[in-house]
């Protein structure tokens, strides 16, 4: 579960894709599949997970001032852009889930299972 504190919010702003999550068409992408598996993930953590797609919201990318200063300087290659409560976190690839949970204070899939309540031990 989510620290205790103020909602993490995670913006993805993924390159021009056929659909808003990339996992469409003929040939799915599976890092993209993961990645977009994860992010649901994150939701269920209490994390407010917003994507938008360069090809179908442009307009976000350019009323970001972090994500256009990104883009300025390292044009689309630098896609995908990922912020963590505003502040940018990686550029040009797509996190991990312990990565994306460590940077939104959640605990890994890995882990969830082994943290002691009143009902359980902590032992998975």
């Amino acid at each position: 579960m989510m620290t205790e504190r103020a909602m993490t919010t995670v913006q993805v702003f993924d390159p021009a894709m056929c659909c808003s999550t990339g996992v469409c068409g003929p040939q799915v992408d599976p890092h993209l599949a993961t990645f977009e598996s994860d992010l649901r993930w994150l939701g269920t953590q209490g994390a407010q997970v917003t994507r938008y797609n360069l090809g179908q919201e442009p307009g976000a990318f350019a009323e970001n001032d972090v994500v256009r200063t990104v883009l300025q300087s390292g044009g689309e290659e630098a896609l995908p852009v990922i912020l963590v409560d505003g502040r940018l976190r990686w550029t040009g690839q797509y996190p991990t889930r312990d990565e994306l949970a460590a940077a939104a204070a959640a605990v890994p899939a890995a882990q969830a299972c082994c943290v002691p309540t009143e009902q359980a031990s902590g032992c998975c």
